[in-house]
């Protein structure tokens, strides 16, 4: 056993995660800082067109509200990136009135500063630059809230459709009789199992809205695919390839799991032979990337299926990294050796710096 597996199966599944966020973005994500750009600058894009007519005009009026918005916007995305720690920390309300107020500092600041340097005919007065930013944070924060609220709910459905199907009879009558056919010759192994399931309907059944360490991630997928060998026995083939990975970076729960059961479902189960199922987890810049292959069936296989799970899975890695996280599947080989591919690119981000109070 390398370290790297003795690290994911010492961490026990039922550890509580990490908060990953509250309602509030995260600042320092890459997404969402372009989200901010993109807004703000349609905002004066409109408000120079509504202001004046004919092309030349626009773009006049857009130079002369550039010369407050831009340094603005750059200071303001500056000091949310320096915040975003005690910012998360902080209740949604608490961190509202928080951005409001450094946001009406700053705009302050720069009038001050604007018209000592540039006069005060360059320079938006002081109320008048004070209810734009008041306004336009208002609309930023509304924005950012609106999307959390609609992709929110893949969280639950994700927790659905797990716990639907770990109580399918295929999984857990097979599972059942499986553990029967071991309780005399061989007791302890039966008792495991028996555990193995009592900790996978645990974790199903808990609050799934938090990050958890990718070993607690590991450690749930093998407790599944214990109780899947217990019936597929040698058609089943696991190789781990994860000397390299961080058992501390923070995903998603119930995100390799899902993986691997329609791994399972559809590329094991048809083949009469079975096949293997490769899980190569490491990291490079600050990435963490997960790989997982598995056969795919010339014929009796159910792909289509595969859709579901990875449109949820998409959906939770976009609320929490934003255009940080990626998702890729694809077909590989040809004939007999063709295999289904999973590859998930998430920022590398450890309890150690995203842990917050409860």
């Amino acid at each position: 056993m390398t370290a790297a597996d003795a690290a994911a199966s010492s961490v026990p599944i039922r550890q509580i995660g990490f908060r990953a966020h509250n309602r509030l973005p995260d600042f320092r994500n890459l997404g969402v800082c372009l989200r901010i750009i993109v807004i703000v600058n349609l905002v004066a894009v409109i408000a120079a067109i509504l202001q004046t007519q004919g092309y030349a005009a626009v773009i006049a009026k857009l130079a002369e509200i550039s010369v407050y918005t831009q340094p603005a916007l750059l200071m303001s995305l500056l000091l949310l990136y320096a915040g975003a720690l005690p910012l998360a920390r902080m209740r949604y309300a608490w961190g509202l009135v928080c951005i409001l107020l450094m946001e009406l500092l700053l705009a302050t600041a720069l009038i001050a500063v604007g018209n000592a340097f540039l006069g005060s005919d360059t320079m938006p007065t002081l109320p008048r630059a004070l209810v734009l930013t008041s306004m336009l944070s208002a609309l930023i924060l509304y924005y950012f809230n609106l999307r959390h609220r609609a992709l929110s709910p893949a969280i639950a459905e994700a927790r659905l459709q797990a716990l639907q199907a770990r109580i399918r009879p295929h999984f857990l009558f097979n599972s059942i009789n499986a553990v029967l056919s071991l309780i005399r010759s061989q007791p302890k192994r039966a008792e495991a199992a028996l555990e193995d399931m009592a900790d996978l309907f645990r974790v199903l059944m808990a609050d799934n809205r938090e990050l958890v360490p990718l070993a607690n991630e590991i450690a749930l997928s093998r407790q599944y695919l214990a109780l899947e060998k217990l019936r597929l026995d040698e058609r089943l083939i696991i190789t781990w390839a994860i000397d390299d990975m961080p058992p501390d970076a923070l995903i998603p729960p119930l995100v390799l799991q899902p993986l691997l059961e329609n791994a399972v479902y559809h590329g094991i189960e048809p083949m009469p032979n079975g096949g293997e199922i490769v899980v190569n987890i490491y990291t490079g810049r600050r990435e963490v990337h997960i790989v997982l292959s598995n056969p795919f069936p010339s014929q009796g296989g159910h792909h289509s299926g595969n859709k579901m799970a990875l449109t949820n899975i998409r959906e939770r890695l976009a609320l929490h990294f934003d255009a940080e996280a990626m998702l890729t599947s694809r077909v590989t080989g040809k004939g007999a050796a063709r295999s289904y591919e999973v590859h998930i690119v998430i920022p590398y981000q450890s309890h150690t710096r995203k842990q917050e109070p409860a």
